[in-house]
């Protein structure tokens, strides 16, 4: 979560089997803060991960990281979205990123959203506090695209939901995906 070259705002690492540790990228706070959630890697070798706070509108960042150490921030979180991505990331065959946020959304409750390979950004859906709030653990994908999670919060008991968001293929372009709150 913290320490860095540049700050306090964390690191990228990689821990050889020998224990050697090599920092593969230091966060600057404009390029993101805090990494809370572990990475996944493509077929390539990229990795991707999120920041709770940082990037250009201070709430957080979805970025990439290459093999050759080339760093990119895909998507920077605004203040008009709220967010805080605090869960790790999913990805699909065709390349889009699924991940909730703890905060923000319609109804600043938190939310699921889609980040695509060409940037388009997506709230998939907007958490209401009635069907769950404050989701800060990933999601989970099914072998047809359906995905899954759940809320510490929100509900009709108030103690949280397990939801799901239902997905269809849909060729080239990834799930095209709907709420459906249990």
């Amino acid at each position: 979560m913290g320490g860095g070259a540049s700050g306090d705002y964390g690191i990228v690492y990689k821990l050889a089997p020998s224990g050697a540790l090599t920092v593969l990228h230091s966060f600057n706070g404009s390029d993101g803060a805090s990494p809370h959630a572990g990475l996944i890697q493509d077929s390539a070798g990229n990795l991707y991960g999120t920041t709770q706070f940082g990037g250009a509108g201070g709430v957080g960042t979805v970025y990439k990281l290459k093999p050759n150490r080339t760093f990119t921030v895909l998507h920077s979180f605004n203040y008009a979205e709220r967010s805080a991505p605090t869960a790790g990331l999913i990805q699909d065959s065709a390349g889009n990123l699924y991940g909730t946020t703890q905060s923000g959304g319609a109804f600043e409750a938190g939310t699921v959203y889609k980040l695509a390979p060409n940037g388009t950004f997506t709230v998939l859906h907007s958490f209401n506090y009635s069907d769950g709030a404050n989701p800060y653990a990933g999601l989970i994908q099914d072998s047809v695209g359906n995905l899954y999670g759940t809320t510490p919060s929100g509900g009709t008991a108030g103690g949280g939901v397990v939801f799901a968001i239902r997905c269809t293929t849909k060729g080239k372009d990834g799930l095209k995906c709907q709420s459906d709150e249990q």
